[in-house]
Formats: structure tokens, sequence, C-alpha cells
């Protein structure tokens, strides 16, 4: 019986433990899409790069291959990133997301490079 009570305890603890990762997602999700609705709203390409970036910092994390510290991280405290974080179902849409971030960084004309911020900012928001 106590072996049981112990293994239950066990799995109990390892639950809690694995769910603050799929917490901090969800913040990482939510700044992801507030900064690409910022870069949307851009009066300059500067200012467009600088928030598209912080989309890109808070999908990937630090370990992502297009993660950039220069602009600085707004998901820095809470997590690894919002891929790494996130259950394997909601990955696919978050990778979507990351396609249309770069575009919108390599986009030579600024419009539409908003617009992809645009559509960045509508995928992390479904």
């Amino acid at each position: 019986m106590s072996k049981t009570i112990s293994a239950l305890g066990l799995s109990v603890c390892a639950l809690f433990l694995a769910l603050p990762a799929y917490a901090d997602a969800v913040q990482e999700i939510n700044t992801a899409a507030a900064h690409a609705g910022m870069a949307a709203g851009a009066d300059t390409t500067k200012t467009l790069h600088f928030h598209i970036q912080h989309t890109l910092n808070c999908l990937e994390g630090k370990s992502g291959p297009d993660f950039n510290a220069g602009p600085g991280n707004p998901c820095d405290d809470m997590g690894n990133g919002a891929i790494p974080d996130s259950a394997p179902a909601t990955q696919k849409s978050l990778k979507e997301a990351v396609v249309k971030a770069k575009q919108a960084l390599a986009e030579q004309d600024f419009e539409k490079g908003k617009n992809l911020a645009g559509d960045v900012q509508t995928i992390l928001s479904k």
C-alpha cells in the first residue's frame, strides 16, 4: 500500500513539474503575438525588424536557430521559447508563424513586411 501511495505521489509531482512548461508557452505565445502586432503597426523598417525579432525570440527561445539577443528577448524569464515549451500539437502553427516572421524580416518592401507581420499575429492569436 505504501508503495502505491509513493508511486502515486511521484506521478502527481511529475505532472506538476511538467505543467509549468505548457503554462509558460501560453504567455510566450501571447507575447510573441503582441510583438507581431507591434511589427504590423510599425512606422519604420527598424521598428518592424525590432518587434518581429522579438516575435522570433519568443517563439524559438535562446536555443533557436533564428534567436538574436541584440534586440532583447521579452520572453526571457518565461521559459525556453514557445515552440520548445509547447505540446507537439501546438508546434505546427508556431512553426508556421516562424516561417512568416522570417519572411517579414527578410522582406524588402516595407508594406509587405508589415502585412506578413500581421499574418504572424493572426496565426498566433488563433
